[in-house]
């Protein structure tokens, strides 16, 4: 059985595959450049990132599969950032207040002979109308930061969720059936009876 990395830091990413019955046997994030290039979609960016990460990964752990995953919030052609400042997160939530918006996972697998495969999932999440004051206190709470988008649906922001069409897992962070699905095919046991690969 080879050993799996997960190319991630995200401790969401590290509960959603454990959830499935999966413990990596090493956590390691790929430092790459993860801006969007210039007039790329955002669903490209999102399988472009992920695969420069595996691609990363594998070079730091030949023999090993290597998943990696990007998330990426788009409201119409716009790619929204990961929050990091206050005026970023306002931004963020201000235009999605009221509206439809995608979120883009992808996943890519380096599988322990070199090959690579990608996948791609897309959920529609719909937000209520947020009054000044309910964004206010939702940046208080400090949960935007380094969230895509501005937010995290897994805490306080899944109260502005209104409808969700699609893989609640991908808007945390991971598709859970994308990843099952490939993490098989590149030799990794998926036992939902156990947290392990093995």
């Amino acid at each position: 059985m080879p050993r799996l990395v997960l190319a991630s830091a995200s401790p969401r990413r590290l509960e959603l595959l454990r959830q499935i019955g999966v413990e990596p046997d090493v956590v390691e994030a790929s430092a790459i450049d993860e801006r969007a290039l210039k007039n790329e979609q955002p669903r490209q960016t999102a399988l472009r990132l992920a695969s420069a990460k595996a691609r990363a990964g594998a070079l730091r752990h030949p023999g090993a599969v290597v998943l990696a995953a990007d998330t990426i919030v788009a409201c119409g052609r716009r790619t929204l950032p990961k929050a990091e400042t206050v005026e970023e997160a306002r931004e963020c939530l201000a235009l999605l207040s009221g509206r439809r918006h995608r979120v883009y996972g992808a996943i890519a697998v380096a599988s322990a002979d070199g090959r690579m495969s990608s996948r791609l999932a897309t959920t529609v999440v719909s937000f209520k109308r947020l009054a000044p004051e309910e964004i206010d206190v939702y940046l208080a709470s400090d949960e935007w930061r380094g969230k895509a988008g501005g937010y995290a649906v897994q805490g306080r922001a899944a109260a502005f969720v209104r409808q969700i069409n699609g893989s609640y897992g991908n808007v945390v962070g991971l598709d859970h059936f994308n990843a099952a699905a490939m993490l098989r095919g590149a030799g990794i046991g998926v036992s939902l009876a156990a947290t392990s690969h093995g």
